[in-house]
């Protein structure tokens, strides 16, 4: 495989990839030891090894340089137009790809629930934590309407800089729709 670009998906679905992505999906540029304050849990040369990937891949971009302590000190942030799989991307997947991206989704939501549960101190009711399902009937403009509230009340959320009392929490979604006759 070497040698092989890797496809947008497989840079951003690898459950190591996707956490560093997320440390920077608020938009705002953080420096290489910030990123390592949110993700204590990575191994230094794994995350440099990353990191790296996500720069070469045109996910993540330096936004800017500055001299510290006779270095320089990068500052990173997301190339903004690369952290979504758009419609043109999407319509050429086969359902096998399909398959495969969502498993990997997958493995990082198990990652991350992981994560929380084997934490001394995890708490559902304190943390209000879980896993919910819910079903519901909506026309493609109720539906639209939908997330395009979720969306707006996730971005405000994204903004939010760590401390304050806040507490990290991570919110994943997967949609289907039903196609049978009887739906």
């Amino acid at each position: 495989m070497k040698g092989l670009k890797e496809s947008k998906a497989d840079l951003l679905l690898h459950p190591v990839r996707m956490r560093i992505v997320q440390s920077l999906i608020n938009g705002k540029g953080l420096t290489v030891q910030q990123m390592q304050q949110r993700l204590t849990d990575i191994p230094q040369a794994s995350f440099y090894r990353h990191l790296k990937k996500l720069v070469e891949g045109d996910v993540i971009h330096v936004l800017d340089e500055r001299p510290v302590r006779g270095t320089v000190e990068k500052v990173y942030a997301i190339q903004k137009e690369s952290v979504n799989l758009g419609p043109d991307e999407l319509k050429n997947v086969t359902k096998e790809e399909h398959m495969a991206m969502f498993m990997k989704y997958i493995v990082t939501v198990l990652n991350d629930f992981e994560r929380y549960i084997y934490q001394e101190d995890a708490d559902f009711v304190k943390d209000m934590a879980g896993y919910r399902q819910a079903t519901f009937y909506a026309t493609d403009e109720e539906y639209v309407e939908f997330l395009q509230t979720i969306g707006k009340s996730v971005r405000t959320l994204i903004e939010n800089d760590p401390g304050d009392n806040r507490k990290k929490r991570t919110f994943s979604t997967i949609v289907t729709t039903d196609h049978s006759p009887s739906s």
